[in-house]
């Protein structure tokens, strides 16, 4: 049976005890049936994977006693970070999930002129929370032990101004260039539109900041589909699916 890594916010180190969130105790006994123990792995994001033992206290709480620190080497050589137009729902939280099981470094939700979500206030607030969610349960099925970072949303033209360092990548239709035209690269920020795509004025700002346009073959791909098959083919190219 495949043993299950947890995340934790906590500090870890062998030799120690620590309490389990109570929805990570349900999920482990409810759920998984685990018992008094079973061995667990968990991970705090710090790049280290922890084993450990199941230390159960009833039916809804549990412990973990941390056995042993083992490195990790399930992060790529490449840091990629994704700029999504934020679509909607179930197509946002495809995106964020694929793009951490291949690998992104850092995720810049942003606001485009087609972008049908708009957020504010609390609801910005929960929406980030429920990305966050996603991308753990991402790294705990893939077996990374750092937790991509994730940006508060905000507009294109505000986040054009402050981009993180790399070779710039704008996916567009019927662009002349492709991806093996491209210089290779450990550090790369790629800018993928929501649905409809980034408008016209948005992609000339793109390209006023060096933003590089590349296409993905003959075929439009759908926002949730187009940076996640850019980020496969960057690995291929450069980095640990080659």
């Amino acid at each position: 049976m495949r043993i299950p890594r947890l995340y934790t916010p906590a500090a870890l180190a062998p030799g120690t005890v620590t309490e389990l969130a109570p929805a990570s105790s349900r999920r482990l006994l409810r759920v998984l049936r685990l018992r008094d123990g079973d061995p667990l792995v968990l991970f705090n994001g710090d790049g280290h994977d922890y084993a450990a033992r199941l230390q159960a206290r009833g039916r809804e709480q549990a412990q973990a006693e941390i056995l042993e620190r083992r490195a990790n080497a399930c992060e790529s050589p490449l840091h990629i970070s994704l700029l999504q137009g934020i679509s909607r729902g179930e197509r946002m939280d495809f995106t964020l999930q694929k793009a951490v099981e291949l690998g992104v470094g850092a995720v810049y939700p942003v606001f485009c002129d087609r972008s049908v979500v708009r957020l504010d206030g609390k609801r910005a607030e929960r929406r980030l929370q429920h990305w966050q969610g996603v991308i753990i349960s991402a790294c705990e099925q893939s077996g990374r032990s750092r937790l991509p970072e994730l940006h508060p949303p905000q507009g294109l033209t505000e986040m054009l101004a402050k981009l993180p360092p790399g070779q710039r990548l704008l996916p567009e239709p019927g662009s002349p260039a492709g991806l093996a035209s491209l210089t290779a690269s450990t550090e790369l920020v790629l800018l993928v539109g929501p649905e409809g795509g980034l408008s016209e004025s948005e992609s000339d700002q793109a390209r006023d900041a060096q933003f590089q346009s590349i296409h993905l073959g003959p075929r439009i791909l759908r926002t949730e589909t187009a940076g996640v098959a850019t980020l496969a083919a960057l690995q291929a190219l450069w980095g640990d699916l080659r």
